[in-house]
């Protein structure tokens, strides 16, 4: 039966980052899921079971015998194995797209220790700015090729508690009971790709900045499809 593309947004940004790749999988046939993950900030910790939720919720209504593949971005990657974890439905491929790795055993800290050192100054009653405030703008402009785009990612961002990223993510025994791959774009998430290569894992890359797929959905699209079909 057809697989289903799940793609995943880092809860740092929000589902608009996949939507130009979800349209180029979309007109190639694929069917293509784009679960919204901006409401998992909202009340008191632990954040991870509403990720978990949210995808598991989006893909209700797709058909059980359909295949998913399961495509995370930046820490959206923590979260994969509780993911796969909660569905009852069979996954034919997991895609870390410039992804933070989950631990091989015990939980995974959201957050290592000098990014919440960084992180912990800028918190007002809590609360984190959007993620692209955090940066300064020689960091942030190179990542949008476009003004409208940028508009758009900006804008929807969400501003999340610092107690998000202070978080530990459990790692269910045998998610990874499926291939799985890696979608570099580029530095810093060179060590997260040899790190996946080091798993055994098929590794791809596609040279440019972090949210890459916004500047090239369609090259994104085709590497998610070649990684999910060999992987």
């Amino acid at each position: 039966m057809q697989t289903t593309f799940v793609l995943v947004h880092s809860p740092s940004v929000g589902p608009s980052t996949w939507r130009p790749v979800a349209e180029h999988l979309l007109a190639t046939g694929h069917r293509v899921h784009v679960p919204s993950l901006l409401h998992i900030g909202t009340g008191e910790p632990p954040f991870w079971p509403r990720v978990a939720e949210a995808v598991l919720d989006d893909v209700r209504h797709v058909p059980a015998a359909s295949p998913l593949v399961l495509v995370a971005h930046s820490n959206a990657g923590l979260f994969l194995p509780a993911i796969r974890a909660a569905l009852d439905r069979p996954v034919a491929a997991s895609v870390f797209v410039d992804a933070a790795l989950p631990a091989r055993t015990g939980a995974t800290p959201v957050a290592a220790p000098e990014l919440l050192d960084f992180l912990r100054p800028l918190a007002v009653d809590g609360r984190l700015p959007r993620w692209t405030d955090w940066w300064e703008e020689a960091d942030v402009a190179p990542m949008f090729a476009e003004p409208a785009v940028r508009r758009t990612v900006v804008e929807e961002q969400p501003t999340l508690p610092l107690s998000y990223y202070e978080q530990r993510i459990p790692v269910p025994a045998g998610w990874d009971d499926h291939p799985c791959s890696y979608l570099l774009f580029g530095p810093p998430y060179d060590d997260l790709a040899a790190e996946a290569g080091a798993r055994g894992w098929r590794v791809a890359r596609l040279p440019g900045a972090h949210l890459h797929q916004i500047v090239d959905p369609a090259g994104t699209a085709r590497h998610l499809v070649e990684l999910a079909a060999v992987a």
